[in-house]
């Protein structure tokens, strides 16, 4: 994963004395990896210090203290369902990002850990949405609760909810718009079905909104956490596309800036290319450690 960029960090690292140029490329390619300009900073002034305290001159010295110092930035999150009823995922993102797959990648997940699975297709917005979860559905051999395109998608999720109650599920992944007619209109919709969830009694414990983000995007995908953030406070990040294109440092930032965890990461087009997030073999990568 992030080929081009840990190469370039390793690179750096074991080709290059360690003095004043070297952190200066440093600098440079942190940036470039969407590390961003403040946490780069704060990073290069930091392991600039320790370096300099631990009179670290080997490349693993420099790889092991950077990465303790991204360490607490990236957050990871328990996947298991919590215990005492009915778990509902509300599954947000952008148009493209691949967040219906990403659905039905979880749906296949839970399932094969043993869980009973409702889909709810409340992208209503899209026919091509519903549609989609559908084959999905079918495919896997679940149930799905949908309905007409242009329905009201709380709608949509409250029927899921009581099919779900009453047939004793465990789970309720329910899809959402990535666009409508405006960004208001969007957020308005989702704060609506959030509303909805939380009035049917189900506890904060199993109630969760995860947000979809296409790994590649690097910057994009901290500016839509921000967004959807603001609208219904997420519980986490799902990432499609986690693959050599895959720029980590926005991962990072969405850490610093969110505090959201990393929570399930996709890398491939079959239901089983889904897994939990890995903190450890992330930062191996992202500093260049992982061979």
């Amino acid at each position: 994963m992030f080929n081009k960029f840990r190469q370039k960090l390793k690179d750096l690292f074991s080709s290059r004395r360690i003095d004043d140029a070297f952190f200066d490329d440093l600098e440079d390619t942190l940036i470039e990896g969407d590390l961003g300009a403040r946490l780069t900073d704060e990073v290069i002034e930091t392991l600039r210090r320790e370096a300099k305290a631990e009179r670290a001159t080997s490349v693993e010295d420099l790889q092991r203290i950077m990465k303790g110092l991204l360490s607490p930035y990236v957050k990871t999150a328990d996947v298991d369902l919590a215990p005492g009823g009915l778990n509902v995922f509300l599954i947000l993102g952008v148009n493209g990002v691949g967040k219906t797959t990403s659905i039905a990648k979880m749906a296949s997940w839970y399932t094969r850990h043993g869980n009973r699975v409702l889909l709810a297709a409340a992208d209503t917005f899209r026919a091509a949405a519903v549609d989609q979860l559908d084959i999905h559905a079918k495919r896997l051999g679940m149930r799905i609760v949908k309905q007409s395109t242009g329905s009201d998608p709380g709608a949509v999720v409250y029927d899921a909810l009581s099919s779900a109650l009453a047939q004793g599920d465990d789970l309720i992944l329910a899809d959402t718009a990535g666009r409508m007619h405006n960004k208001e209109n969007l957020m308005k919709e989702l704060q609506k079905i959030d509303k909805i969830i939380s009035n049917r009694g189900i506890p904060q414990e199993r109630y969760r909104k995860y947000l979809v983000i296409d790994a590649t995007t690097g910057q994009n995908g901290l500016s839509q956490a921000m967004l959807f953030n603001s609208a219904v406070k997420l519980d986490g990040v799902i990432l499609t596309k986690y693959d050599s294109a895959a720029k980590g440092g926005a991962l990072v930032q969405i850490g610093q800036q969110l505090g959201l965890p990393i929570v399930f990461v996709g890398t491939g087009e079959g239901y089983d290319d889904i897994h939990p997030f890995d903190k450890d073999e992330f930062l191996d990568a992202l500093v260049g450690m992982e061979d």
